[in-house]
């Protein structure tokens, strides 16, 4: 099978086409045929050699932690599908023809595999975020970097909960902050007064990793009431950086739910075939994502349902 690998940490140029072994499922574990994989910021920190404490890996490797596509291989112990079956969810070196998954769940209705490997990571990264900066019903977050995929995810898992959204982005995704129920603001010179005009801020979370750390304590108040995903420097300025896993099935359960009752959507802004990973990094490294990033294995993508 084809899968894209690489042998020594660094930029996008040491991912590889490779041809390789093909996994097989073992016990609580289901293998699928792969038809589209999520790009996650993680895949390129890893690719680097950074986040190395919380997600260990062995030289050569393979990519990517999110995929949807068909079961064809159940190991032992699984009783919730069977092979055939459409599902999402989060393994390993799932920029792959076949990837072994360790969470599922089944793809609603009228979600392309494109759409759906868009989900795993984001959702449970937002479900994650939103309950360690331990914001409530009626208060209002400032979500920094809001218009990529886990920003996405947050605004819509807020406006859910009754809870105010104030999302920074730039200028030509104002209107996709406004559509999913935040009030929008522009980053850059004078962002913090901008904020300050729409209102008081009970807690904030950086999704961006762009240097504003400091401001976030200043608008909250206190470091106890911002959480980052990205900046790696948070911690010594007393913000928690969030960087382990909360429960991937609870995640993709609510994701399922939400996407069923149109409550949930993630576009995909881009899609890239295996041999183009390379470029799909260097894009999701220079930011102003809006929504997701995926990779095609199997271009045949039919909606579920």
């Amino acid at each position: 099978m084809k899968r894209v690998s690489y042998a020594v940490f660094g930029g996008p140029d040491v991912l590889r086409l490779i041809d390789a072994q093909e996994p097989h499922a073992g016990p609580g574990q289901i293998r699928v045929a792969v038809h589209a994989a999520g790009v996650n910021p993680v895949d390129w920190r890893l690719r680097e050699g950074q986040v190395l404490g919380a997600h260990p890996l062995t030289l050569p490797s393979g990519v990517g932690l999110d995929a949807a596509g068909v079961v064809d291989e159940v190991g032992a112990g699984v009783t919730d599908v069977q092979a055939g079956d459409r599902v999402f969810g989060e393994g390993s070196d799932t920029y792959a023809e076949f990837a072994v998954l360790s969470a599922w769940a089944l793809m609603p209705d009228g979600l392309t595999f494109e759409e759906a490997a868009g989900y795993p990571s984001v959702m449970e990264t937002a479900v994650r975020v939103l309950g360690e900066v331990g914001v409530r019903t009626g208060q209002t977050l400032l979500v920094s970097g809001a218009s990529g995929g886990v920003g996405s995810a947050v605004l819509q898992l807020a406006r859910e909960r009754g809870i105010v959204v104030i999302g920074t982005a730039g200028a030509a995704n104002q209107d996709y902050l406004r559509d999913l129920g935040a009030r929008a603001t522009t980053y850059g010179e004078g962002w913090v007064e901008r904020v300050r005009e729409i209102g008081q801020v009970d807690a904030a979370l950086d999704l961006a990793g762009s240097g504003v750390i400091r401001e976030l304590i200043e608008l909250t108040g206190d470091a106890r009431r911002v959480v980052s995903i990205a900046d790696l420097t948070a911690p010594a300025l007393g913000v928690r950086f969030s960087g382990t896993a909360g429960s991937v099935p609870n995640a993709l359960a609510e994701a399922a739910s939400l996407i069923a009752r149109g409550a949930l959507h993630i576009p995909v802004e881009k899609a890239y075939s295996l041999a183009d990973a390379a470029a799909a990094h260097s894009d999701s490294q220079a930011g102003h994502t809006r929504g997701r990033r995926v990779i095609v294995v199997r271009p045949l993508n039919l909606r579920a349902g």
